[in-house]
């Protein structure tokens, strides 16, 4: 008879990552990049690696050249060594000679686990730098700065980095949370209004699904979010994010190690519509459509009434979203709604797609119905006429 035997141990790991809010982070006479460096290692320099979006470049033509005085100011302190430009959008996600390049940048600078990759740019390149960043080394430290509504607000805030591969959205990626964020209202000041009002998306999400008084909130301020008062935008990235990592350190799950992904609201459509449009959807107005995709099944299933839904769609619409789904033809149709069998693959065990059963309360499902979900995007498209091209 052949025995067995077990050795059984466990450990828990602390983890803390702080979300700071200033403006221009590399002014001169702002000494938060180089206190953050300092207070790591107060008793020498720290090497530093730049990976900024050429789009923020285009915008902030500028900005290299204060990164460059700022590391030279602050020397004692900052070793600043290379930085790397790279085309941001959710392309960028889709190209790992991308990833090659900041693994490479990483290699020649010498960049070790005691020095910092910061990254520069909106939700796509902060993906796909923590990715490097995590892989480098078994993982090198990370600073997000990022520089859209959709990334202060989401994506940035949260410890997950991802790109693209197979044709499937994040299947490449880590848990590993930065060493920091850094939230900068000027870079928000230069964004196209589609990017502006996409990242509007991620708030309306986790208004719905967690805070019927931020609904309220962003219901009331929905004419001033959409001509882009800073007051009401900076709340909403404040109080987004606020929740955001709630959700991440005490919801019980920020590994993702279970089935149940109430920040996924309205996402199992929005990957896949990402990807049918070849990613000329924006993350954020994919969601948009999404989450009003799945509003509306909602109501079709009898969890929220016509008048909660003719609500949160009024406001999605005031506040200039397009929840028009850019589908016609049945076979694409079908496609989208294999999205579903995805998700659940990309989320591992059993389905779970989160809806609501009112404002502020999610309402979990594990079954889908085909039909009525087919109906819920007839509905949609009869009450919503396209407004952005696809061509």
């Amino acid at each position: 008879m052949q025995h067995y035997k077990t050795i059984s141990q466990s450990f828990k790991v602390p983890y803390e990552y702080k979300l700071h809010f200033t403006e221009h982070i590399f002014g001169q006479d702002n000494a938060m990049f180089k206190d953050l460096i300092k207070d790591y290692n107060p008793k020498g320099k720290v090497k530093v690696l730049f990976v900024i979006d050429s789009g923020v470049l285009e915008c902030h033509p500028k900005l290299s050249d204060e990164i460059t005085a700022y590391c030279q100011k602050y020397q004692a302190e900052i070793h600043g060594t290379e930085q790397i430009v790279i085309p941001g959008g959710e392309q960028c996600k889709n190209d790992y000679g991308n990833v090659e390049r900041i693994l490479q940048g990483i290699n020649d600078n010498r960049i070790c686990r005691h020095s910092f990759v910061v990254a520069i740019g909106g939700g796509a390149i902060i993906d796909m730098v923590g990715y490097a960043a995590a892989i480098a080394h078994r993982g090198v430290k990370l600073i997000r700065i990022p520089t859209t509504v959709l990334s202060q607000n989401d994506s940035a805030v949260g410890v997950k980095n991802s790109i693209n591969i197979f044709g499937k959205k994040n299947f490449l990626g880590t848990f590993a949370p930065p060493y920091a964020i850094i939230n900068d209202p000027h870079f928000l000041t230069t964004l196209e209004q589609r990017d502006w009002i996409s990242g509007i998306s991620e708030a309306i999400k986790v208004a719905l699904i967690k805070d019927e008084v931020f609904f309220s909130f962003l219901e009331e301020n929905s004419g001033k979010l959409r001509v882009r008062d800073m007051e009401a935008m900076q709340y909403l990235i404040y109080r987004c994010a606020e929740m955001h990592m709630e959700h991440i350190a005490q919801g019980g799950d920020p590994f993702e190690s279970g089935s149940s992904r109430p920040l996924d609201f309205g996402h199992w459509a929005a990957h896949k519509l990402e990807f049918m449009t070849n990613y000329q959807l924006r993350h954020g107005e994919a969601v948009a459509i999404g989450m009003a995709l799945d509003l509306t099944y909602a109501h079709l299933s009898g969890l929220i009434t016509m008048e909660t839904l003719e609500r949160i769609l009024a406001v999605m619409e005031t506040i200039g979203f397009d929840l028009h789904i850019p589908l016609s033809e049945q076979n694409e149709i079908e496609e989208l709604l294999n999205g579903i069998e995805e998700f659940r693959e990309h989320l591992g065990g059993e389905l779970t797609i989160t809806l609501i059963n009112k404002i502020g309360v999610k309402h979990d499902v594990h079954v889908i119905d085909r039909d009525v979900m087919k109906n819920a995007i007839m509905w949609q498209n009869n009450k919503f006429q396209p407004k952005i091209s696809m061509q």
